[in-house]
């Protein structure tokens, strides 16, 4: 069983470019696979590995400037979810498009996964999901707000365009692991927001701590990684990724006439050419005489 480790930390690096190759070179030597982004303000991503390997990059990155606080959640994989090891230079660790966002300032109140739903039950509270469309449709609690965002940088516009909506409300966000809504609940600050809450680990850490029995969340949620979805306790969930515009899928979706294995799905039928849709079948071909060879694609990354 593999260990994946999914982490990000605000903190100021003055030279980002410096820290990409040391890093890179001791994932390398681990075996340990992902994707990890570097920026000015921090570091960000998801890597899988053996016990060994997590704890020595968590090691390094906890060594880094400003990063002896890194959190980090971990859930388990019984096989290596990455192709390769991506350690880019960015210029945020998650975009949101706003140059005087600044989580290290201040942020909204933290909410313990324990305590999360009788927030979300007061009647006074607004629960909204920052995390993109695609990902809020296979999973979301219970009577929280999709912005309906395509990408997180959509999403101040939509405050903008919605805020009315919650006046006089409490402000209640989530995301996957907790990034999104170090930037949102600031930028919410900013605008003057006074009561803004966020749940502290995100869906992961809800997942993993509250019992199903007890849950608000319904569905599964998405993962950026092959496992594509995670249940309560973190146990891998159903879905699979669309080959072609890479949607999380259920298994009642692949039996859609408009599907074609890494070719096609219900959700983009209708938005590649023909070139496009021949370059998709090649890459199948490939990626499946790859695994019959016992070897992963590139191309499935």
């Amino acid at each position: 069983m593999l260990t994946v480790a999914a982490l990000y930390h605000f903190a100021r690096f003055p030279d980002p470019a410096a820290l990409r190759a040391p890093l890179l070179d001791l994932c390398l030597a681990h075996g340990v696979k992902g994707s990890l982004l570097l920026a000015a303000e921090g570091i960000n991503g998801t890597i899988a590995g053996t016990r060994d390997g997590i704890d020595a990059v968590i090691a390094h990155i906890r060594a880094l400037p400003g990063c002896a606080g890194l959190e980090w959640k971990e859930s388990p994989a019984p096989e290596m979810p990455f192709g390769r090891m991506k350690v880019k230079l960015k210029r945020e660790i998650v975009t949101m498009g706003q140059p005087d966002v600044d989580p290290r300032a201040q942020v909204g109140h933290y909410v313990a996964a324990a305590d999360w739903n009788a927030l979300i039950s007061a009647p006074d509270v607004a629960v909204i999901d920052t995390r993109n469309d695609y990902e809020v449709a296979i999973g979301t609690f219970d009577g929280a707000v999709d912005p309906g965002t395509k990408s997180f940088s959509e999403f101040p516009a939509w405050w903008e365009a919605n805020k009315d909506r919650f006046h006089n409300k409490r402000i209640a966000m989530f995301c996957t692991g907790g990034i999104r809504c170090e930037k949102s609940t600031n930028w919410l600050l900013q605008q003057g927001v006074e009561d803004v809450y966020h749940l502290k680990g995100g869906i992961l850490k809800y997942l993993e701590d509250v019992p199903e029995e007890q849950s608000l969340w319904q569905g599964e949620c998405f993962v950026f990684d092959d496992r594509v979805s995670l249940g309560h306790g973190l146990r891998p969930g159903q879905m699979s990724t669309c080959g072609a515009c890479r949607r999380p899928l259920t298994p009642e979706d692949r039996t859609r006439p408009e599907f074609e294995e890494g070719v096609c799905c219900h959700l983009c039928s209708a938005e590649y050419d023909t070139a496009d849709r021949a370059r998709f079948r090649e890459r199948q071909k490939q990626m499946m005489l790859s695994a019959a060879r016992g070897e992963r694609h590139m191309g499935a990354d």
